[in-house]
C-alpha cells in the first residue's frame, strides 16, 4: 500500500512518479508424465495431488511476469517515455528474485516494500524476498527497450 502522502525520498523530501507498473512475478509447477511431457487432467481437484509432488521439490516448472511466457512482451509491452518516472511494484509470492531492469537501474529503491524505511539509491539489481513486494523508481533518460528480468542468471 502506498503512502497517502506519497514517497519520500531519505531527507523526507517528496518523490514524483508519472506511472505504476505492477509486476507479478510467478513460480508454475506442472506435473509431467513418464515421457517429460507435461499432463493434463480433468479437474484440477484430479491433479492436486500430482502437483503437490512437483511442488514440494521447490524447483518450478516454469517462472514467468503475470502468469504466462511473454506476458509483457510485443503488444503488451510496458511503455514509457524519455522523461517519465515509472513505480515498478515487483511481488513474488513464493521465491525470492532479483528484478533488474536491463539499460536502466532503480533511483530509489524499496526492496522490502516498507515505504517508512529510506529508499536505497542507484541499484542495478534489487532483492525481493518471496511472499513480499518490493518498488523502484525509475526516470527513463534515453529512448529504446529496456528489459525487465529476474537477475537469478542460473534459473534463467
Amino acid at each position: 500500500v502506498l503512502p497517502r502522502d506519497g514517497l519520500k525520498d531519505g531527507a523526507g523530501k517528496p518523490l514524483h512518479y508519472d506511472k505504476v507498473f505492477y509486476i507479478g512475478e510467478n513460480d508454475l509447477y506442472v506435473p509431467k508424465d513418464e515421457n517429460g511431457k507435461y499432463k493434463t487432467y480433468d479437474s484440477v481437484g484430479e491433479s492436486y495431488s500430482d502437483t503437490m509432488d512437483v511442488m514440494r521439490k521447490l524447483i518450478p516448472t516454469h517462472e514467468v511476469f503475470e502468469g504466462r511466457v511473454g506476458a509483457l512482451t510485443g503488444k503488451n509491452a510496458l511503455t514509457a517515455k524519455v522523461g517519465e518516472t515509472v513505480l515498478i511494484v515487483h511481488s513474488e509470492a513464493n521465491r525470492d528474485t532479483r528484478p533488474h531492469l536491463i539499460g536502466g537501474h532503480g533511483d530509489y529503491v524499496w526492496e522490502t516494500g516498507k515505504f517508512n524505511n529510506p529508499p536505497e539509491r542507484d541499484l542495478e539489481t534489487w532483492f525481493v524476498r518471496g511472499g513480499s513486494a518490493g518498488a523502484a523508481l525509475y526516470t527513463f533518460r534515453e529512448p529504446g527497450v529496456y528489459a525487465y528480468v529476474n537477475h537469478n542468471l542460473i534459473e534463467a
